[in-house]
Formats: structure tokens, sequence, C-alpha cells
């Protein structure tokens, strides 16, 4: 299975992952412009976390975003769907344990983490609200759940030449430096296709989370969003 389709059967996703793992990261960096790690860092920092929590980091992929969180402190338990992904970042010697996961049935119990966070792979869901209300399910009462996800930039002007970059640039440069340039096809078509800012709060508000705000990074070309779970 070389790529994915927009119907997103996780088979499909989870043998395109397995396909790119090893030269996954570099791709994203290149395509991202450098980008990347801005974006983590602010990731890292909406999880408003304190020492010693214990955060999900749900389609964590080779754990960079895992090992992010780590540094500022929490315990992570990185989980994905792609076994590729999970045993390239156990090859790198990602310092966090990995957990084989569907986004949409976590293997968790209600209440068992501080905080869930989804980087780059909520649009990867076969039904994304349902994982949003997985993550919703499994984070404490007053925790925070925080989705970092490409979206829309503001700018329509701006929109048009990015889109453009993602139907032509990217699978350009993917066949220069991926394993397998037919999934970063999908990869454009899947944020093309996915919600704006409001529509994903609105997903947000409909999983029961309050609080709920986003964050515009790169002009929109990603969004932070995050929202809490009621307090008891």
């Amino acid at each position: 299975m070389s790529r994915a389709d927009l119907d997103k059967k996780p088979y499909d996703v989870a043998g395109m992952f397995d396909a790119v793992a090893r030269r996954y990261d570099l791709m994203n960096d290149v395509a991202a412009l450098g980008q990347v790690g801005m974006w983590r860092d602010k990731m890292v920092d909406g999880l408003e976390l304190a020492p010693g929590q214990t955060v999900l980091d749900l389609a964590a992929g080779t754990g960079t975003s895992s090992a992010a969180i780590a540094r500022a402190g929490a315990r992570v338990v990185a989980a994905d769907f792609s076994l590729g992904m999970m045993t390239e970042g156990r090859r790198r010697g990602a310092p966090v344990p990995f957990v084989g996961a569907d986004a949409q049935h976590l293997p968790f119990q209600d209440d068992s983490f501080d905080a869930a966070v989804i980087s780059f792979g909520l649009r990867n869901v076969h039904d994304p609200r349902r994982g949003l209300q997985e993550m919703t399910r499994v984070v404490r009462p007053g925790g925070t759940v925080v989705v970092c996800e490409f979206s829309t930039p503001t700018s329509p002007l701006f929109r048009t030449v990015y889109e453009r970059y993602l139907l032509r640039a990217m699978p350009a440069a993917a066949r220069a430096f991926s394993s397998n340039a037919d999934a970063y096809d999908y990869l454009a078509e899947s944020i093309i296709d996915w919600p704006t800012q409001e529509e994903l709060r609105g997903w947000f508000l409909e999983a029961g989370l309050v609080h709920c705000q986003y964050q515009n990074l790169s002009g929109g070309i990603v969004a932070l969003h995050r929202g809490r779970v009621p307090s008891v």
C-alpha cells in the first residue's frame, strides 16, 4: 500500500506510515520549511504542564513530540497505530514508552492522564470526532486536550499560494527526500480537505470540552487548539 485515500481506512493509513517511517521526520522538516521545531515548542507550551504530570501523546510517530514533552518534565506515553513508526522511534532511542493504539478505541481507562495531545495526526483518524471524544475520556477532570494540526491560512491570497505549494511543490520535494512520494499526495489532499479552525473548535465543544480556543501559527498554516475537560 503506497498511500491512503481520504476515507482513511485505518489499515491503509497505518501501512502508509509504516512505509515512510525511516525518513518521515526529515521530510516533515523539509516540507515545513524548518518550522516544525517552533510548532512543537508551541504545542508543549500549550499543554501548560506541571512537573511530573502524565501526558498521552497520540499519533506520536517516532516519538519526537513525546521527547519534547518529556524534556518539559512530564511523564509521557507515546501511542501510535503504525508499528513501523514506533519501531523507528525505538531504534533511535526515543526516551519514552510506546503503546500500539487506535485513536478511536484507546486502550486506557477513564481519567488516566493529566493531558492528551495529538500533533499532525487527528486528520489521519478515520473518525476524528471519535478520536477527540476518546482523548477527552482518558483525561482527568480539569485536564487539558491539545490538537496541533495543519489548518486554513487566514489570508485568502496566501491560502491560494499555499494550496498550490501543497499540491505541486510538496510532492516534488517528497520525490527527492521520501521513500514513498505517493504518500505525500494523500497528505497534501488531507490538509486541504481538513476543517477550518472554527469547525475544529466546534468539534472540541461537541466532545464536551470547555474553554476551547485556538492560536494560529505561521499565518494559519497550523492551528493550536486547546480545551479543558470539565471539572466535577
